[in-house]
């Protein structure tokens, strides 16, 4: 299950990608797929014909997993 993630680079604006798991504490990389812009548009500094990149992690301030379709079908607690 691919997740959906903004990571926040130093000095560049967020950029959107597709990760294929959770990054985990011994990773040293962050490999994103499809990277783009929050607004759609190409990453300046990426080629446009490229489909996956690879971040160090020394680069992220953080990153951010966005919430799943299958995620917005859970109900939690209702009160009747």
């Amino acid at each position: 299950m691919a997740y959906t993630a903004i990571i926040h680079i130093m000095n560049e604006d967020p950029v959107v990608v597709e990760i294929e798991e959770m990054p985990t504490v011994n990773d040293t990389v962050l490999i994103g797929m499809n990277p783009r812009r929050k607004d759609g548009k190409d990453v300046h500094y990426v080629e446009p014909d490229v489909t996956k990149v690879i971040w160090p992690w020394t680069r992220i301030n953080f990153l951010e997993i966005m919430p799943s379709h299958d995620e917005d079908q859970i109900i939690g607690f209702v009160r009747d």
